[in-house]
Order: C-alpha cells, then structure tokens, then sequence
C-alpha cells in the first residue's frame, strides 16, 4: 500500500494504492489520522485500491466520525469491487462515494 497526500488549507487529498488490509490498515491510520486535526474535507482517492477488508472499513468510519464533527470526507474513484465491499457492508449509505 502506497498513500499520496496533498494539503491545500483545510482540505486534505489522500490518493491510496494496493491493499487496505490488516497488515496495511495501522500505517493508514497513523499515515491520515494526525492530519485531521483542522481539517474541513478529506478526500480518499480509491482509483488505485485494488482491496479493502473489514480493517480498512473501521478505518473509514473511525475517519468519517471524526469528519461529521469538522466538515466532510468522500471517496473518489473506487473500482467495481471496492464499490460492492461498500454496497454489501452498508458503508454505501454511510460514506459518501463519488
């Protein structure tokens, strides 16, 4: 797993390639989590993510409960089967997913 992070103000652009897993989902966290601290959107770019399991899930809404409280968080560019791992959890009617 590759992350590519781009500040601009208040809004942060987190491009992220090739596993959201359990041995990748801890460096995610302490890769994005520090950066939320003042931010109003947060942007995850999922063109590039090849799979996420049910640790980069709790990520996502551990992320997304913080940015309620501050401003807004979408998902950008998730395949197919990132899109269904979504639908079939739930997480569609919870994140928001352009």
């Amino acid at each position: 797993m590759t992350i590519t992070k781009k500040k601009d103000g208040t809004t942060l652009c987190a491009a992220v390639s090739g596993r959201l897993d359990t041995s990748t989902t801890p460096e995610f966290e302490a890769d994005i989590k520090p950066e939320l601290e003042g931010l109003t959107e947060l942007v995850l770019d999922f063109s590039a993510l090849d799979y996420i399991s049910s640790a980069g899930l709790r990520a996502l809404l551990s992320f997304q409960k913080q940015m309620n409280k501050q401003g807004s968080m979408k998902i950008t560019g998730a395949n197919d089967i990132i899109k269904e791992i979504f639908e079939v959890t739930g997480f569609s009617d919870i994140l928001t997913i352009e």
